[in-house]
This record gives structure tokens, C-alpha cells and sequence, in this order.
């Protein structure tokens, strides 16, 4: 058995461990299909050989062409530690500094079975949402950060650690970018094949940012969808007795259950892949599960009748769900269902992220694999099939909405009749909203998103202690806002004083909650304090989701509710990033992909390490100040009347923010008048 100090000594070559291959025990990621010619796999081998010395060169290479011929990648089954990987407390890790134990730490949790989705593989979510593309990246940033000092910085090139380089004591720790290819080349079919080469890699959002925290992550945001989709379209955030549906179990979709409990609604969920559907159900995060369709509607009236919140997922295709509740609703005219949308791995369709309803999940696979081209076009008409179900339902009454997952941008390219009427809608638009456009665009240009932090003692006191210490500050900044701010701030007050009650802790020691500018500083600022005066027993990290208002250009989600023609934009991602890195984050990263697919989105993110320190302090004030308004500010000059009032309010309580502020065109016929006489 490894140890964490054998991990940290680097690629172990004298001698080689024991080449244990795959673990069976644990779910893998499906085959990839690259299509390299000859040429292009000798070049991925060569590759691959550079981390090792050439001894070992003729022992080495007729493995990796195995498994580049067997899995469409190399991933160093051999050099997968043997030891359990998980969070560890930080005085664990062997280092020079707390900063760099405290990456470790979150690299450590991406990669626990109990948070990844394809641990061997280094995936943590979205089916290919690395962390490292191979475990000899994994050993040499364990290394280096082993034997960081307060003067070095880490740099990372989609996964492969460049080295550590001179720097400041206030510099970032790491500075990592993954996917940063030429526009002109970034399209998925480039992306399989540089990932197989070993040049290139798509981090998601917090995967290869190493500050994802679990499902949990998403419980929170889909609670808040669900609430805020109920006051929307249904006219309350009462839920009781409204049935959602919706698709997927595994990675960050396995939070749909537990949010639509904590909500109060019924939950219905299809997952393909009996895996997941069995990790959620003995997690405790799944109430119910069944391959029963008639078993599934029963139990929805059931619920309903009831008024019952209940999690059932259904161990069958999501399309099959749908066409089961159009045959309801023929038959008896009742509509079993009041929400809907889909949450399966769209952005990445072909590769395992769909499943077609016409193929069994184990067919799918050996499709996926064997006939990529026919498998893309069973997805094709499987997504026209999902589509065509939802539209019935819909026009029903049913409220569908696009959850960001590329669900509608890849039913329109495998032909579904999805789009806006023409010219009632721009290229972001669709007949069906997504959600940030109808229920968290709002928010978000409110300054509310994803706050996040990790107690790296590990012990469940400290994490018990934030609570309080967050619920405490929300509830003091509460009394002085505004009423729509106020409904947020509410939200968020019932979430964290109940979170430990719904054993949401899956790997560290982690909570999240939405917050605003003033929100992230106060509670941040009031954490460190807690560190320094004992009352929190070590080091905290604090991050974010890049799903947020400033961390993320993605003109299908984050941004899809930006109007003035920049949506296609990404300045605010990469503003975002080297914004953070020199207020004072601990680590920063900036990623070509997330949640809607590689090419279609940027998205910048950040670390940084609270240690009761006055330096601490000055750092997360600077630097959380930033990362909010740098969003608040774009939304605000692309017409957003949210942002407009939430920067002015900013702008008024910190002198030294100056921000250029659009003046509205209030006589719209003013421009119908230019256009015309310019004409003549």
C-alpha cells in the first residue's frame, strides 16, 4: 500500500509498480473514439513516453499502445496509486506550504471514488471532465507541490504540469489553463484527437480547476432553480404535490433527487446506468428506485395526491419515461407532470453523454465504440423522439426548460424543430428557455452564485461551525436589502440551517451557498477570523462553481441572457481569471468547455486558502470584490436592469469602483427613424 509521501515522490520508475491494470469494482469511462491515423497513434505514444526514462521505454510502450488501441487514450493504469484517494486532513500532506497542502487536498477529492464519476480514468464528472489526462501528471503535481515554496508557481498546461517557476509570495501557487487551442480548431472532433495525443484537455468547470465538492455542489443551484421555476411559472414556490421530471443520476445530475426533496416536490428521475442510480440510492440521496414504468406512475399519484415529497428514479431511458407520460395523458387527459428538463451529458452526445432510446445501455456502448457514425445517428433520432414527447407535454401545460447541458442546441443539430419562431429570437434562443434566461440570469446579475468552501481539517465540527458562521452573517446583512435581494438572501438562510440535516457531504468537508458580493466578504472575512481566534481548527478553502456571474462566457447558459450581441464574447472569463490571480487567489485556472461542450464555452475559476491571517483577509476581500463585479458589470453595460441597480449600490458603497455605466435608448422609434432616413 502507497502512502501520501510515495505519491509525492514523483512518477515511481525504480523500480516500476506493478502493472495492476483496471479496477473492476469501479465504473469506467466508455471507449473513446479518436480516429488517429498511424502516424497520430505513434505520435501519442511517443507522447506519452516523454514522462519516463528510456529504460523503461520497451516496457512501457506496448502497454500504452494497448491501451490507446483499447480505450482511445493513454491514462497510466500502471502508475494509479494502490492507496485510497481521498481528502485527507491537511497537516497530512508532505509539503513547504499550507497553500500548496491545501491543493493537494483538493486534487485528492476530485479524484475519491466517492466523488468521481470515473476515478481510473481521472475523470470526477460530465463523463469526460478530467482532472489530469494521465496518473503520471497526477504524480509530478503531487511532487512539485510537495516541494513548492512561497516563492514558486506551479503552471499547468491542460493537466501537464510545466514545472514551478520564480515568483512572489503573492502570486498564485498555480496558474492552470486547459483546452486553450486556436479557435479556428477547436471543434469536437479536434478535441478527441488532441485529448488521445495528449496535448489538450477538457477540465469541465471545476474538475481540472480541482475545486469540485461532490453533487452537492448542484443540489443547492437546482434547489433554487426549482423554487425560483415554481414562483415563475406556476405562481408559488410552494411545491408540494408538483412532480418534476428530468434525467440523469451520475456526476453533477445526481443532485436532482435530493434538491427536488429539500424543495418538497416529486422528483422523477431516469438514469440508464444502473450504477449511479444504485451509488444514489445508498447514499441516501435517491429515496426510491424502480425499471418499473408502471410502477414510476403509480407511484407518481401516489405522491401527488398526498402532497409527499419523494425522489424516485427511474432505471430506464429518459425518452421512454417521456412517451410513457404523452400514453397518460392520451389516455385519461391527466398531466402527470408539472416541470421538466434534462440534465444527461449533451455537450459531450456521442461519447457516452446520451444514451438513445432505441439501444439497451450495454448495445449503446459496443455501438459507441464499433460504429461511432451509426451511433451518432441513433442519438440523432432518439434526441427528435425526447424532444417530440416534451412538446406534447408542454403544450399541455407542462413547463419544460433547457438546464444548460446543450440539451436544445444538440436537439437543433440533429434536426428537432426547436427554435424560436423566425425572427422572434437570436442565435441564443429557442422555443423552450434555459434556465439562466428565465429563472438564474436574474440572479445572477444580482450578484448571487455559487460560494463555496472546504474545511481541510476534515473534521465535521469545523464544517458545522461555518454553518453557523454563514447562516449568522446572511442573517444580519438581510435586514438592510431590497425585497427581491431579500427572497434570495431567505433562501439561502433555510438552506444552510438546514444542510447538515440532509447528509450532503460526499468526500470533504465541504457546504455552498449562493451569495452576493457583500455576502462572499462577510462570510469569508468572518471565517478567517473564526480560524485565527480557534474556533475553526485549521485552514479553509474557499472557491466558487464557474457557473456564477463572472466566471463564465457560454453563450447557451451562463450568458444566454445577454442581449447586446457580446454573448459569443469570452473578455469577462479571461478578465475574470487574471483578475483573481493578481488580487490575490491562491490557484486560477481557465478552461476552453464546461457544462455545454468544448468550443462553446470559456470559463475561469479560483482557489484561495484562508489561515486566520491578516493577509488572508486582504486577499479575499480584494479578490471576491472583484470576482463578483466583474460579472455585475458586463450585465449591467449588456442591459441587464438587475445588474444596473446592484452596481450602482456597489459603486456607493466602495469609492475607489468606477464603472461605465449605459445610458438606455427610452424612444425606440429613435433608431426605426435613423434606419429609415439613412435608407433614403
Amino acid at each position: 500500500m502507497s502512502t501520501l509521501e510515495e505519491i509525492c515522490s514523483g512518477p515511481l520508475v525504480e523500480p516500476l509498480p506493478e502493472n495492476r491494470g483496471r479496477n473492476p469494482g469501479l465504473p469506467h469511462a466508455p471507449t473513446r473514439t479518436p480516429h488517429l491515423t498511424a502516424a497520430e497513434e505513434r505520435l501519442a505514444l511517443r507522447n506519452a513516453l516523454r514522462y519516463f526514462p528510456p529504460c523503461h521505454h520497451a516496457t512501457l510502450a506496448p502497454e500504452f499502445a494497448q491501451e490507446l488501441r483499447q480505450h482511445g487514450h493513454i491514462y497510466m493504469y500502471r502508475f494509479c496509486p494502490p492507496m485510497r484517494i481521498k481528502a485527507y486532513p491537511i497537516h497530512q500532506y508532505p509539503c513547504r506550504t499550507p497553500q500548496a497542502a491545501a491543493i493537494m487536498l483538493m486534487i485528492m477529492n476530485n479524484l475519491d471514488p466517492a466523488v468521481a464519476q470515473f476515478p481510473q480514468e481521472l475523470v470526477t464528472y460530465g463523463g469526460n471532465g478530467q482532472v489530469f489526462s494521465n496518473w503520471a501528471q497526477f504524480r509530478l503535481v503531487m511532487h512539485y507541490l510537495s516541494v513548492m515554496t512561497e516563492e514558486q508557481t506551479l503552471v499547468l498546461y491542460s493537466g501537464h504540469p510545466m514545472g514551478l517557476f520564480p515568483s512572489l509570495p503573492s502570486s498564485p501557487r498555480a496558474i492552470i489553463t486547459n483546452g486553450m487551442v486556436i479557435p479556428n480548431y477547436s471543434s469536437r472532433e479536434q478535441y478527441e484527437k488532441m485529448f488521445a495525443l495528449g496535448v489538450s484537455m477538457y477540465g469541465q468547470m471545476t474538475a481540472g480547476s480541482y475545486c469540485y465538492i461532490g453533487p452537492q455542489g448542484i443540489v443547492h443551484g437546482t434547489m433554487l432553480t426549482l423554487l425560483n421555476a415554481g414562483r415563475r411559472y406556476l405562481g408559488s414556490g410552494d411545491l408540494r404535490g408538483r412532480v418534476l421530471v428530468t434525467s440523469g443520476l451520475g456526476g453533477m445530475s445526481g443532485a436532482q433527487a435530493k434538491a427536488a426533496v429539500i424543495a418538497g416536490c416529486i422528483g422523477v428521475v431516469a438514469e440508464v446506468d444502473e450504477a449511479p442510480i444504485r451509488k444514489r440510492h445508498e447514499q441516501g440521496w435517491l429515496m426510491e428506485m424502480s425499471s418499473s414504468l408502471d410502477h414510476c406512475i403509480q407511484r407518481i399519484r401516489e405522491a401527488r395526491a398526498a402532497k409527499l415529497p419523494l425522489s424516485l428514479g427511474y432505471h430506464g431511458n429518459i425518452v421512454d419515461l417521456w412517451e410513457r407520460l404523452v400514453l397518460e395523458y392520451q389516455r385519461s387527459g391527466e398531466l402527470l407532470v408539472d416541470l421538466g428538463s434534462d440534465q444527461t451529458s449533451l455537450h459531450n452526445p456521442f461519447s457516452g453523454g446520451y444514451y438513445p432510446v432505441q439501444l439497451s445501455f450495454r448495445q449503446a456502448n459496443q455501438l459507441m465504440a464499433s460504429s461511432p457514425g451509426q451511433f451518432r445517428t441513433a442519438v440523432e433520432e432518439s434526441l427528435k423522439r425526447h424532444v417530440a414527447a416534451i412538446d406534447t407535454l408542454a403544450e399541455a401545460g407542462m413547463f419544460f426548460w433547457d438546464y444548460g447541458n446543450a440539451f436544445l442546441l444538440e436537439a437543433q443539430r440533429a434536426g428537432a424543430k426547436v427554435a424560436k419562431e423566425e425572427g422572434s429570437g437570436g442565435a441564443t434562443e429557442f422555443r423552450y428557455p434555459s434556465y439562466v434566461q428565465h429563472i438564474m440570469g436574474d440572479i445572477f446579475s444580482l450578484g448571487f452564485g455559487p460560494f463555496r468552501w472546504v474545511c481541510t481539517s476534515c473534521d465535521p465540527k469545523d464544517l458545522e461551525v461555518t454553518d453557523q458562521i454563514a447562516a449568522t452573517v446572511l442573517e444580519e446583512i438581510a435586514v438592510g436589502v431590497s425585497e427581491g435581494v431579500r427572497q434570495q438572501y431567505h433562501d439561502n438562510i433555510r438552506w444552510i440551517r438546514e444542510a447538515g440535516k440532509h447528509q450532503m457531504v460526499v468526500g470533504s468537508m465541504a457546504r455552498i451557498l449562493y451569495s452576493d458580493q457583500k455576502g462572499r466578504v462577510c462570510i469569508a472575512l468572518a471565517i478567517n477570523k473564526a480560524i485565527a481566534d480557534g474556533r475553526v481548527s485549521a485552514p479553509v478553502v474557499i472557491s466558487r462553481d464557474h457557473h456564477d456571474v463572472s466566471g463564465t462566457d457560454s453563450p447557451f447558459r451562463e450568458t444566454s441572457n445577454v442581449y447586446d450581441g457580446s454573448a459569443f464574447c469570452a473578455d469577462m472569463a479571461v478578465q475574470n481569471f487574471v483578475g483573481d490571480a493578481f488580487r490575490g487567489a491562491t490557484w486560477v485556472s481557465l478552461h476552453n468547455g464546461g457544462g455545454v461542450g468544448w468550443g462553446e464555452v470559456m470559463n475561469g475559476g479560483f482557489g484561495l486558502v484562508l489561515d486566520g491571517s491578516e493577509e488572508a483577509a486582504k486577499r479575499a476581500s480584494l479578490m471576491l470584490n472583484w470576482d463578483v463585479s466583474n460579472g455585475v458589470a458586463r450585465r449591467c453595460w449588456s442591459g441587464n436592469s438587475n445588474a444596473y441597480e446592484t452596481m450602482e449600490r456597489s459603486m456607493e458603497a466602495e469609492t475607489q469602483l468606477r464603472v461605465t455605466m449605459p445610458y438606455a435608448v427610452e424612444d425606440q422609434r429613435v433608431l426605426d427613424q435613423a434606419l429609415d432616413q439613412a435608407l433614403d
